[in-house]
């Protein structure tokens, strides 16, 4: 008997399905470091694309945005750590509604 989570990268790597898992993997990692490390912006900003080793991130407000690229060095750091994913920049944009 195998647990699913083991199983996950080999089927998403039979269906070249990597990029996929990887960036499901960053964007549930980015939900817990900003509620680790900036609890005000949970639910105001999203990783909306991981390229290339850029996490594109998204926030709601230019204030937010703002404060996500003030800590950067930290955030990006924390997400390294907890994705284990080979992120190198955080790129933030403000949604345009």
């Amino acid at each position: 008997m195998e647990r699913l989570a083991d199983l996950l990268p080999r089927a998403a790597r039979q269906f070249g399905l990597e990029e996929q898992l990887e960036q499901a993997r960053a964007a549930s990692a980015w939900l817990e470091v900003v509620a680790e490390s900036v609890p005000a912006a949970v639910g105001l900003c999203r990783l909306a694309d991981l390229n290339r080793g850029v996490a594109i991130i998204e926030a709601d407000a230019p204030i937010v945005a703002q404060e996500i690229r003030l800590r950067s060095p930290e955030l990006l750091a924390a997400l390294r750590d907890t994705a284990r994913a080979p992120i190198r920049q955080l790129r933030v944009t403000t949604r345009h509604v």
